[in-house]
């Protein structure tokens, strides 16, 4: 259900408006807005549509692309799914946080890492020709993922794409997986897993609901269809064919494995490890090395394009959360399974994957010029706030804006009620618009409205 029809309603608020100014200004540090949480889709969608230009979402529209940053992984997930009704669905995309911190012996779920490598290359390099990595307006993620470093380059990660008709070897097809991280098993039933039988090619890449059947006639691809796990049957073929992103952010590739080979070498307490990964073996949790293995670690700020800003939702929660990361984050280093299984000793520095303080990764933000923006529920009292006004959490020679907005009633099935006070509204001379999760719930309101 598209709700874009309500962004010129709300950017018409006067404070909004002069918001997106400052927004649209040559050099802005950014800007605090004073709203209620239920406002934060669509103040990032307002911010996102270049000042709240109509045109922004016809194709070729120009678009600011914003990351929206929030204390949790369920408020990002929401964050998405609410912007996905406001800008056009493609555009919109959620960047997951792993399931574990960067040093326990654990890996990232494949499902996981394939939609951070899916989510990066897209901002890396994105292909307006294919929907699937075309270009994004919003990546909504949680402040973990802000702070926790990543291997460089993983955007330079290409797909392996594939339709029916084109010419592909098998074999090779087979190694490119491999090589990004698919692993082969006799059966395909988990998201990162392949199967060869004959001419047939069963994957399933980490960004789909079901895994693709491949069928082969010599080196030509002659169907493409999804098939269910639980009882291997085909289902629909897919016109748009196979795009599989890679599915672990630590590929052991030559230079990798020739590092943990060294490494095993001067360090035999952790050559169970590290003398896996020379012979290009995935172990649990081998995630932790990268620092070491790999030739850089980035920031998902390194991945802002130009012109972009960055929206933080309750930035006192954020911090807060923030605080808590990093010293569970510190915690875990110290008590980490690489110095357990040295003797106690710290053998190799692995501090670079852990996560790194807020207020760093703020100043990594102002070196790249890069916008830091605020939405906070916190309202001093002022309509409009001067420069230099300090807001909880925030500080500093900033504008403020206040959004004249405060948050609807928990009507908790009251109909009545809410008919009552729509009246009460329309007798005001407000613009009321009541969104219901389905047709029937509408559908009922709309005639209790007109009901006598």
């Amino acid at each position: 259900m598209s709700l874009s029809g309500l962004l010129p309603v709300i950017t018409d608020d006067p404070q909004l408006r002069r918001a997106l100014e400052e927004a649209d200004a040559p050099v802005t540090g950014g800007a605090d807005l004073i709203a209620p949480p239920a406002l934060r889709p669509f103040l990032a969608a307002a911010l996102a549509r270049a000042g709240g230009d109509a045109a922004a979402d016809a194709p070729g529209g120009r678009h600011r692309f914003v990351l929206a940053v929030t204390a949790t992984a369920r408020e990002a997930e929401d964050l998405t799914a609410a912007l996905g009704s406001l800008l056009p669905s493609a555009a919109v995309a959620y960047f997951p946080p792993w399931e574990t911190l960067p040093h326990e012996r654990l890996s990232p779920r494949s499902d996981t890492s394939g939609q951070r490598l899916a989510v990066l290359r897209r901002l890396a390099h994105p292909d307006p020709a294919d929907p699937r990595s075309g270009p994004l307006t919003v990546v909504a993620t949680p402040v973990r993922c802000l702070l926790q470093p990543m291997v460089g380059g993983l955007g330079e990660l290409e797909p392996v794409r594939l339709r029916e008709g084109e010419s592909a070897d098998l074999d090779d097809l087979v190694t490119r997986l491999v090589e990004i991280g698919y692993a082969r098993s006799e059966l395909v039933e988990k998201r990162g897993e392949l199967a060869v039988r004959g001419g047939i090619l069963d994957v399933f890449p980490p960004t789909e609901q079901h895994p693709l059947r491949i069928e082969f006639f010599g080196d030509t691809v002659e169907e493409i269809r999804f098939f269910r796990v639980a009882d291997q049957r085909s289902l629909q073929g897919t016109a748009a064919g196979l795009w599989a992103p890679p599915c672990r952010e630590l590929l052991l590739t030559p230079a990798v494995r020739n590092r943990a080979k060294q490494l095993a070498d001067e360090w035999p307490g952790l050559s169970d490890v590290l003398g896996k990964l020379a012979d290009g073996i995935t172990v649990e949790g081998m995630e932790a090395f990268a620092p070491v293995l790999a030739e850089r670690m980035e920031l998902l700020l390194d991945y802002v394009p130009s012109g972009g800003i960055v929206l933080a939702c309750d930035p006192e929660r954020i911090r807060t959360r923030a605080v808590d990361l990093v010293s569970t984050s510190q915690e875990f280093l110290e008590a980490s399974w690489v110095n357990a299984a040295a003797g106690g000793e710290a053998p190799i520095d692995l501090g670079a994957a852990a996560f790194r303080p807020i207020t760093e990764v703020r100043s990594v933000a102002e070196s790249a010029g890069l916008p830091w923006w605020t939405v906070t529920p916190f309202a001093p009292g002022d309509e409009e706030l001067p420069r230099g006004t300090d807001l909880p959490g925030e500080g500093g020679e900033r504008p403020a804006f206040r959004l004249e907005a405060s948050p609807a009633e928990a009507y908790r099935g009251d109909t009545a009620r809410v008919i009552a006070d729509v009246s009460q509204r329309l007798a005001d001379r407000w613009r009321v618009v009541l969104v219901t999760e389905g047709h029937g719930p509408a559908q009922r309101l709309a005639e209790q409205r007109r009901a006598p």
